[in-house]
């Protein structure tokens, strides 16, 4: 994957937050005062979303069958159409205007606006119209975050041809963060991060993950959402978080946990 910056001439404090499941569906007053607080502290906040309960209601109630495969939603043709209006016209706009009625001046983007994310599909036989990102332009982004704006972005990309494709959530949260150099990824979810033996853990690593995926204790969705964090981590950014939304839960830490 490539990535287009604009020049930037001093260093930004960045932090992207990821927002998926339930919690899309009702901030509470916890997540608009830490966000506030982080956007006190200096930081440069970008959010990225998905969609999965409203999609699901669109597809149920125009009966197209959904299913998903190691995390991610296998999307034909139809259901492509109904994710993207889904998306686009539906869950980004009332995202932003949660945040403008807090007090956040925020705008929605999509991978279309300035070619944000330009995709390739990902594996059109097993997957259909899933995208896979080959260049993120972030002019835009640092357009918006220089004027104090919060750049809302929706998980759908589009191809060379304009082709509009589904990405994985967790995947274009991943992957922005790592266009726009952030400090911290923070993936927000309906659970309190990561849950082994029915306890949630404060601090993991990537070796205790890949072996919890082997053993069979993360599963499902949680798979792509932990891959993400740890190519994220590989690839130099310090710490990837899995919250709820009260931003607090599971850190993800590429340093040897203490014992």
């Amino acid at each position: 994957m490539t990535t287009c910056k604009s020049t930037q001439v001093t260093a930004r404090k960045r932090i992207v937050i990821k927002l998926g499941g339930s919690t899309l569906e009702g901030l509470n007053e916890a997540f608009f005062s830490n966000f506030k607080t982080l956007q006190e502290d200096g930081y440069e906040i970008i959010i990225t979303h998905g969609g999965g309960p409203a999609i699901n209601r669109e597809l149920e109630k125009r009966d197209v069958p959904s299913h998903k495969i190691n995390g991610i939603r296998v999307t034909n043709e139809e259901a492509m159409e109904i994710v993207q209006s889904t998306l686009i016209g539906q869950v980004n706009p009332k995202l932003v205007h949660d945040l403008n009625q807090a007090g956040i001046q925020a705008i929605g983007l999509n991978g279309f606006d300035m070619n944000l994310l330009e995709c390739e599909f990902l594996d059109f036989e097993t997957y259909g119209y899933v995208g896979e990102i080959k260049k993120i332009d972030t002019a835009i982004i640092d357009i918006l975050t220089a004027n104090n704006v919060v750049p809302v972005i929706s998980c759908i990309g589009a191809t060379e041809t304009g082709q509009g494709l589904n990405i994985n959530g967790d995947t274009v949260a991943s992957e922005i963060a790592l266009a726009v150099g952030a400090e911290r990824l923070l993936l927000v979810t309906d659970v309190s991060g990561i849950r082994i033996g029915g306890e949630y853990q404060k601090e993991v690593t990537p070796e205790q993950i890949r072996q919890w995926i082997e053993e069979g204790k993360i599963t499902g969705g949680m798979i792509p959402k932990v891959e993400g964090a740890i190519r994220v981590l590989n690839a130099g950014i310090p710490k990837v978080e899995i919250v709820d939304d009260t931003l607090t839960g599971t850190t993800i830490t590429s340093k040897e946990l203490v014992k």
